[in-house]
């Protein structure tokens, strides 16, 4: 199992040292294991820590996070339950977010941003303010950015683009989340939560189905981009292969 200093959990969850502290101080996060003086955390810590995280961006207060942690513990074994954890808020990507200075995120958009782009820009989730510094969640989506506004793409059409994009995924995700409810689930309950017995058997099925998604919608883009090329190559490029043919004739 992998172990992380105090920084680099922070780092990789996103968030910052100071807010790590704060969640363990909360009863929110285990406390690390010591190796003389030093803090060592480990996967579960991270697994835990991006739990509390999503939470929080949910809208819940760190009293209803706590209670809710508190009662999922109840009678359940920790070492299951944060098996459950990791496999469930690993992130679905290999990047880790980076932080930059307001000066460094406008030297990225070079010139193409005005204050009333990256507001909305915050406003999407793509960037957040931590103190002094920008997160940028997702380093890959910012240079996809990049090279539309290389291409001479306005950047208020590379925002919309980009609001589409999210939303899209967003709704792809929740129809995943809505099938593992109505058939993955044993229960479909408001109120239910996996019995010990049934933690293990749900983090395997976990682990199976977390590659099954990602994989579904990869084929289904590069079936819908294959489509919608070759429409787009007779409709650009149709004519004038036409006329080229008239030529040879």
């Amino acid at each position: 199992m992998s172990e992380y200093r105090v920084d680099d959990l922070a780092r990789l969850a996103g968030t910052t040292v100071g807010n790590v502290r704060v969640y363990q101080d909360r009863g929110l996060l285990p406390a690390p294991a010591r190796r003389g003086r030093i803090a060592v955390y480990t996967e579960a810590h991270l697994a835990r820590l991006r739990l509390v995280l999503g939470l929080l961006d949910r809208g819940y207060t760190f009293a209803q996070i706590h209670e809710m942690i508190s009662a999922w513990e109840a009678g359940r074994d920790l070492g299951d339950l944060l098996g459950l954890e990791e496999v469930l808020t690993q992130p679905w990507t290999d990047e880790v977010p980076a932080q930059l200075t307001l000066a460094e995120l406008a030297a990225e958009f070079g010139g193409h941003g005005d204050a009333s782009a990256l507001e909305r820009a915050f406003k999407l989730g793509i960037f957040e303010r931590q103190g002094a510094t920008i997160l940028v969640r997702s380093p890959r989506l910012l240079q996809a950015g990049r090279e539309l506004l290389a291409a001479g793409v306005p950047m208020p059409t590379v925002l919309d683009i980009a609001e589409q994009v999210l939303r899209h995924t967003d709704e792809l995700a929740a129809l995943f989340l809505r099938l593992v409810d109505d058939h993955v689930l044993p229960s479909t309950d408001a109120g239910w939560t996996p019995s010990v017995a049934e933690v293990p058997e749900l983090t395997e099925q976990a682990k199976r189905l977390r590659p099954q998604a990602q994989s579904a919608v990869s084929a289904a883009l590069a079936q819908s981009m294959s489509r919608e090329l070759s429409d787009w190559l007779a409709r650009r490029f149709g004519p004038l292969l036409s006329q080229e043919e008239g030529k040879t004739i």
